[in-house]
């Protein structure tokens, strides 16, 4: 390995260089992989303010990653090598608090790096590095508030307002009802990937179904042995389904699809939430 002209007085707690290098390149690595965690959890976000602050701190990150890069290239007159463990999430919840615990470990690295560090120009990016992650915990945190969420329950036969849309994206569930009267009802689903909400007939109801997030497939039919139609589905399409007619609505995509639906009349009991597919199908 090449290493800088100066590479002596990069002093990491003594004349350990090696370890001075590996510390830089655990940054590359940590920074690489929360670009990578955020450029996924923008699209969980429920709304435009969360997805604005999560691309705010992918931004950060990205720039991050070049601050450690470009130091590492100084050092060693090389291109860093490593492989990515990319963190999972199912949610948006769950990635916040994935979040929020990955701040934290990378605050005390970067701030031991940055204690052992002797160099002022590279003890300068660890201490850029770990003030970061203190703004973006607190970040974290505002966006982990509930205080922002919308309430999810039946508000039926009120007069009652919503974002529909932030809803529907907030929702986790399988189905959860949010306005139930007499002649209609709104329920929030919830798709995951691969799955479907199942092959259906409603007699006396005509539904309505919109897409917020995601695509899929639907297809609808006389019976449940010939569904003649099917369309592909995106962001913003909507579903009309005729009383009678069969259907089905497949997740074809790589992420939880998210819809609202309007039934009328009412199809299920007022206050109805079905965490998932399967407490659906106990319960009717």
């Amino acid at each position: 390995m090449y290493y800088s002209s100066n590479m002596d007085s990069y002093a990491y707690g003594g004349p350990n260089q090696e370890q001075l290098l590996d510390a830089v390149l655990s940054g590359i690595k940590g920074k690489a992989e929360a670009a990578d965690f955020y450029s996924r959890l923008a699209a969980f976000a429920p709304n435009q303010k969360h997805k604005s602050e999560i691309l705010r701190t992918l931004e950060e990150e990205e720039g991050h990653l070049k601050m450690f890069t470009d130091t590492y290239v100084m050092l060693t007159g090389e291109i860093p090598q490593y492989d990515l463990h990319p963190l999972t999430f199912n949610t948006y919840d769950e990635g916040l608090e994935k979040a929020y615990e990955t701040g934290l470990t990378k605050y005390e690295e970067y701030r031991d790096h940055y204690l052992l560090t002797q160099h002022l120009p590279i003890r300068e990016v660890f201490m850029r590095a770990c003030n970061d992650e203190v703004d973006l915990v607190e970040r974290i945190t505002s966006l982990s508030s509930k205080d922002e969420r919308v309430e999810l329950e039946d508000f039926g036969k009120q007069p009652f307002v919503i974002n529909i849309e932030e809803a529907t994206k907030q929702n986790n569930t399988f189905r959860t009802a949010i306005w139930t009267g007499d002649h209609l009802q709104v329920t929030l689903m919830t798709i995951d990937v691969g799955d479907d909400i199942g092959l259906e007939v409603h007699p006396e109801v005509d539904q309505f179904l919109r897409i917020e997030e995601g695509e899929g497939l639907v297809r609808m039919g006389a019976s449940r042995e010939q569904l003649d139609f099917e369309e592909e589905v995106y962001d913003d399409y909507a579903i009309m389904v005729p009383a009678g007619t069969w259907h089905n609505l497949i997740n074809t995509g790589d992420k939880p699809l998210k819809i609202y639906t309007i039934y009328a009349p009412p199809e299920h009991p007022f206050g109805t939430v079905h965490e998932t597919k399967a407490d659906a199908m106990e319960k009717e």
